[in-house]
């Protein structure tokens, strides 16, 4: 029997508890707590007459002007971070005599539609663990998709088992390439990806849609690393920047049979790319939602997001291609 969770009609998830985080992410975020605000904004400078006389005064030494005059020159936890790997990343791109994108805030370029892209993330860095959400589907919060026969499968756009259904949006393919870290870099061959998103709508199935099960499945990585899902390109939800969650397991078995995971995290979609995605028929109230954050203040990737937001090529007339790198 299908379980239903409800939630708002925006659709909006619950921010993790950071309990559930391990003890050094605690802390990151105990200290991220401390440098910014619940909007993740640094606080514009105060104004005043009584604060640029005071401000001006060449009598006054900087350590004496007050909160008012230091707070300004704060900058975050998460932008500091930012700033230092990009200063890394500039000298190594100077010797390559190369350019790339930075997670820093920039949305990243949509570009033509050609035979190969570059896959967001790299082969040095292991993707940040993310919250799965109210809505896996894997058995931790009620329905278990991972037990239906025909779950492993590429093509995640239809219902499965006694379900039947198909969601509708601009066909989207997802590739994954899984990389071991640990060994240099090398393709992780033989893994699992259990990965699933919302609707066109931004409902998830098994939960808002409980008589549907499509945009859920798993795949088997091959030699290359790779994973390939045809998919549909998800809406923007109230409260979240448009995202697809994932699982990484060792093998088809461990994700099939309730087995650890490896990994659980998520893909951030670029803001061009999604901006012309929801330009067409049946995403508007993805419009509005998505004008009401940004990467930098969601709930997950407000912490940095360099190697979580994918690349993308396509166009919305034909099909959009979503590629990641991902460091295990």
């Amino acid at each position: 029997m299908l379980f239903a969770a409800t939630r708002s009609h925006a659709g909006a998830s619950q921010r993790p508890s950071l309990s559930n985080l391990p003890a050094s992410s605690q802390r990151i975020a105990t200290i991220a707590a401390d440098d910014v605000d619940t909007t993740h904004t640094v606080p514009d400078r105060p104004t005043g007459s009584s604060m640029h006389e005071h401000n001006d005064d060449p009598t006054i030494e900087d350590h004496d002007r007050g909160l008012q005059f230091d707070l300004p020159r704060l900058i975050s936890r998460r932008r500091a971070v930012t700033v230092f790997a990009g200063s890394i990343g500039s000298l190594a791109l100077a010797a390559c005599g190369s350019s790339t994108d930075g997670g820093s805030g920039a949305a990243a370029t949509t570009p033509a539609t050609t035979a190969s892209t570059t896959s967001g993330g790299d082969a040095t860095t292991e993707i940040p663990e993310e919250t799965g959400g109210p809505f896996p589907g894997d058995g931790s919060n009620g329905p278990n998709v991972l037990a239906e026969s025909g779950v492993v499968r590429s093509d995640i756009t239809h219902s499965i088992g006694e379900l039947s259904g198909t969601a509708g949006g601009v066909p989207t393919t997802i590739e994954m390439t899984l990389l071991d870290v640990a060994g240099g870099g090398r393709p992780l061959a033989g893994a699992a990806v259990y990965i699933w998103h919302c609707d066109r709508e931004g409902r998830y199935s098994m939960y808002d849609v409980a008589d549907q099960n499509y945009l859920r499945g798993v795949q088997e990585t091959g030699s290359d690393g790779k994973v390939t899902f045809k998919s549909i390109f998800p809406a923007a939800y109230s409260g979240r920047w448009p995202h697809i969650h994932f699982e990484v397991y060792e093998n088809v078995a461990a994700a099939t049979g309730s087995g650890a995971k490896l990994k659980t995290s998520q893909i951030a979609l670029p803001k061009d790319t999604c901006e012309a995605v929801y330009a067409t028929k049946g995403y508007e109230q993805s419009v509005q939602n998505l004008a009401q954050t940004s990467l930098d203040s969601d709930m997950v990737f407000s912490d940095g997001y360099a190697s979580e937001l994918a690349k993308t090529s396509g166009d919305p007339g034909s099909a959009i291609t979503v590629k990641l790198n991902v460091g295990v």
